[in-house]
């Protein structure tokens, strides 16, 4: 229950376009009536003998909500009764031009309805969209360390297109359905109330049945929905990674584990839509035999001589007519009820996400941050990103203009340590002070912006090189734009570029070499002009040549700011302050390189490693 009133409120959030809705479909619901009770004067004129009335008396209305029902009623047949008289072909037209009219409105209401309906639904779809999405970047990197990105964007298009169905399903469940019902069998009542009761006997069989596969497929759903996750992740893994798929001739086992995971995703959904078509499929077989029963049963009653009810042709043609209607919005519930079942499963997983704890959380009233004047400490500081803490009691002072460096093995903690700083991730012992300021006490909007990174990979995105370089920074113009890429050694590549400034990229930067785009990252980061800056392996990963022009934009990126360096080339860190050497999370060596190269300890070893003394 509590889903479906989540999807209530998606729904009425947008009000004015809900209420039209539901004001269409039910006009549609009273002329889809009338254009079949007005439809029996036409086989009453063709079928029965034409007799005229010599005295017509005009029916007067007494007052009364019900007896203007009557009125209407006795009104018409004595304007048919009329027409009769003067010219029964002329009364066929009228009726049939009557009929006509009421088709015509009632298709005309029903695409009122939906015309609201593509609208309303197209609208909640871009709002959940909105919230997974802006959720998503809120979440903290260990999120997606834990999570597929496969199954997030699975969740921001299958669950949502679920939800999206179910929104229109809900509408009809609740303000078309139930009111299309009580319409039909108030006119049922009206006409035969002992037929009536007889199928008030039948009908309740086929909601039994309904309601019981309705259970199974919510179930089926959610597995279904899980498992286009994993199809989703084994895509991206499989399209991120061709150059090494096809470099190790590995494009069968790809393709085999890929085929493996989308088969059982393959039969979980056939299974889901097997269970959800086959729910009206039931309701009107179901419906049919109820509806056959009702012929065999009010057959007796007419052909019975003794019959105290009075049920004559004409009467019972039109409650076949209408119950054969009210077997629609039965039917409607019965699938109405299959999509919200399986919209709950959706639903559900898009909780999973909106409901996340975000864990890294903004105080209320923020202290603002000055420019950095004394440095950046790190004051009994321990993290853990599950159970076993990756750092341990670290304290770590980095004045104000100074190069730190962090070295260390593999799984040392270096680059958890640079990540505390932007509160990528939050301590779980210990501060961490932006001068003498603690920076759970400020914005993190505010803290970021005194802090530029530059990482190994550079992350560039699928527009122009001018929009790369002013990534959040949208105001920035040309001539700074040029000048931050004149400074990154950037420029003179750009500019032979197609369309110079303004060549699209392409994605993740794949137009462009690794040196190309690490350049591009420096002017990103020079572009911010930042207080503190954080370069993690910036040039492990390019060549000779590339790793030059790199170094050299870094060293004018590094003049006069608090700096930390992520590295394991121990030659780019040779000229830093101060070299911090980590081990299993802790603090081993301190110095500068000529002081650790003659203590001879572990940064004796790397640099021994690495050909460097």
């Amino acid at each position: 229950m509590k889903d479906f009133l989540e999807i209530y409120r998606y729904t009425f959030m947008y009000k004015g376009r809900a209420i039209l809705s539901i004001i269409y479909n039910l006009l549609f619901v009273v002329f889809n009536l009338l254009s079949l009770v007005l439809f029996i004067p036409v086989l009453q004129l063709i079928f029965e003998p034409v007799k005229k009335s010599a005295v017509l008396v005009e029916p007067m209305w007494n007052g009364g909500f019900i007896s203007w029902f009557s009125y209407l009623k006795e009104y018409y047949n004595f304007y048919m009764q009329k027409m009769v008289n003067e010219d029964p072909k002329y009364a066929l037209a009228f009726v049939c031009i009557t009929v006509f009219l009421a088709f015509l409105l009632k298709n005309l209401f029903r695409y009122g309805a939906v015309w609201h309906q593509a609208e309303l639904r197209m609208a909640v779809v871009r709002d959940i969209r909105d919230k997974l999405f802006s959720k998503s970047l809120n979440l903290p990197l260990s999120f997606y360390s834990d999570e597929r990105k496969g199954d997030l964007m699975a969740r921001m298009n299958s669950d949502v297109g679920e939800i999206e169905i179910a929104v229109v399903s809900l509408l009809e469940l609740i303000f078309r359905e139930p009111i299309a019902i009580i319409i039909y069998i108030g006119t049922l009542i009206y006409l035969s109330p002992q037929l009536t009761l007889a199928s008030f006997i039948l009908l309740p069989i086929s909601a039994f049945v309904i309601s019981r596969i309705g259970k199974s497929l919510k179930k089926t759903a959610k597995a279904g929905q899980e498992q286009l996750g994993i199809v989703y992740s084994s895509m991206d893994e499989g399209l991120s990674g061709i150059r090494i798929i096809k470099a190790f001739n590995a494009i069968k086992q790809v393709q085999h584990a890929f085929q493996k995971v989308n088969l059982v995703h393959q039969k979980l959904i056939t299974k889901a839509f097997r269970k959800r078509d086959l729910s009206p499929i039931l309701n009107e077989t179901l419906g049919a035999a109820v509806m056959l029963s009702l012929v065999w049963y009010g057959g007796l009653m007419i052909l019975d001589v003794h019959n105290d009810q009075q049920l004559t042709g004409k009467v019972f043609l039109t409650f076949i007519i209408v119950f054969s209607q009210l077997l629609r919005p039965i039917q409607g519930i019965a699938t109405n009820l299959a999509f919200l079942t399986k919209a709950r499963a959706s639903q559900e997983r898009i909780n999973e996400i909106l409901n996340t704890d975000e864990r890294i959380y903004e105080v209320e009233n923020p202290t603002a941050l000055p420019e950095l004047n004394i440095g950046i400490r790190y004051e009994n500081v321990s993290f853990k990103y599950k159970d076993e803490f990756v750092l341990k009691n670290i304290n770590l002072t980095i004045n104000k203009g100074k190069t730190i460096a962090l070295v260390g093995e593999s799984g040392s903690g270096k680059s958890t340590l640079g990540d505390l700083l932007p509160r990528f991730y939050d301590v779980n012992e210990g501060t961490i002070y932006f001068d003498n300021i603690p920076i759970t006490e400020c914005s993190i909007l505010d803290l970021r912006n005194h802090i530029g990174i530059v990482s190994q990979e550079s992350i560039l995105f699928n527009t122009t090189v001018r929009e790369n370089i002013a990534f959040g920074m949208p105001n920035a113009t040309l001539a700074e734009v040029e000048n931050a890429a004149r400074i990154a050694n950037a420029h003179d590549f750009i500019m032979n570029l197609d369309s110079g400034y303004e060549t699209n990229i392409g994605e993740r930067g794949n137009k462009l070499s690794g040196g190309q785009k690490q350049r591009i990252s420096i002017a990103r980061a020079i572009l911010k002009n930042p207080n503190i800056l954080i370069l993690d392996e910036a040039t492990s990963a390019l060549d000779t040549e590339s790793e030059k022009l790199v170094q050299d934009a870094l060293d004018k990126l590094m003049k006069d700011r608090t700096s930390i360096i992520i590295a394991h080339r121990l030659s780019t860190i040779r000229n830093a302050d101060e070299i911090i050497l980590l081990s299993k999370g802790e603090i081993k060596e301190r110095g500068t390189h000529d002081e650790l190269i003659q203590l001879k300890g572990m940064y004796y070893n790397l640099c021994s490693l690495q050909g460097i003394n």
